[in-house]
């Protein structure tokens, strides 16, 4: 018998690959077998995704530093556990847009000013639609993910903080992200059914989300607090600097696209 994912050779009594270390099935897939894997992934106390969910909270820096080093069979891997938040937050844009539309309405004042500005004549922002953030909001999480990344490499590397290079500050803001997508998903849904307006709720979760950002750094480079909180400003700094010239990038493009349309 061969694994059916390397082609190992495999004796009868193994219960997992040697080679890959992935499972050997020998039954074939039914209704009972299925249930038997959700239970084990999701729902089961012991299993993967819980627990790396959970220290994401307790101790970020045993799943993320961990996985840099090479552990990848306790934790759910970066990149499964992104898929996973992506799934939660395209759950949470379908309950949106299709129980609780009235939410994306935008009635703050600020956005009603926006929107009688835009009214006005040869305005290229007039047609603009304000659901497109949450339509595609699962494709703005995937491409921000490798600009907030290089906001953390630059800012730690003109700190002379240099153990991590790119790619594995890649992985740092992949965790971080996909424990913020779920659990800001799961919120997002929860106050919206308490009658909660889709920008305050967004508010509402913006703030904890930076502070588990310095949570997350500061458990990874150590140091102490307020080292670590100066380090973070400085961070935070170059993190948005990315961003405002990808940011600005995408306004002028957004413009001229806008203007051509209305032309």
């Amino acid at each position: 018998m061969n694994c059916k994912n390397c082609n190992n050779t495999l004796r009868a009594s193994q219960k997992f690959c040697d080679e890959c270390g992935a499972k050997i099935i020998h039954n074939r897939l039914k209704p009972k077998v299925l249930a038997q894997q959700i239970n084990e992934q999701f729902i089961s106390i012991d299993n993967k995704f819980l627990r790396t969910f959970i220290d994401l909270f307790k101790q970020p820096e045993t799943v993320i530093i961990g996985y840099i080093e090479g552990t990848r069979k306790k934790y759910i891997d970066v990149l499964q556990y992104f898929a996973i938040a992506l799934t939660l937050a395209g759950i949470q844009v379908f309950l949106i847009t299709t129980f609780f539309k009235e939410a994306l309405d935008f009635g703050s004042a600020f956005m009603e000013g926006f929107n009688s500005a835009t009214s006005q004549t040869k305005n290229p922002f007039a047609d603009f639609n304000f659901d497109i953030f949450t339509k595609y909001q699962g494709l703005i999480y995937i491409i921000s993910v490798p600009f907030s990344a290089l906001g953390t490499w630059l800012g730690y590397y003109l700190l002379g903080e240099r153990r991590y290079n790119f790619t594995e500050h890649l992985v740092i803001n992949l965790y971080y992200s996909a424990q913020v997508i779920i659990v800001s998903a799961v919120l997002t849904i929860l106050f919206l059914v308490f009658g909660l307006d889709y920008l305050i709720v967004y508010s509402i979760i913006a703030i904890p989300n930076f502070v588990y950002f310095f949570y997350v750094l500061k458990r990874i480079f150590k140091g102490p607090f307020w080292e670590a909180f100066t380090r973070f400003i400085f961070v935070m700094i170059t993190y948005f600097i990315s961003f405002s010239i990808v940011g600005l990038i995408f306004f002028i493009l957004g413009i001229i696209i806008a203007i051509m349309a209305h032309n």
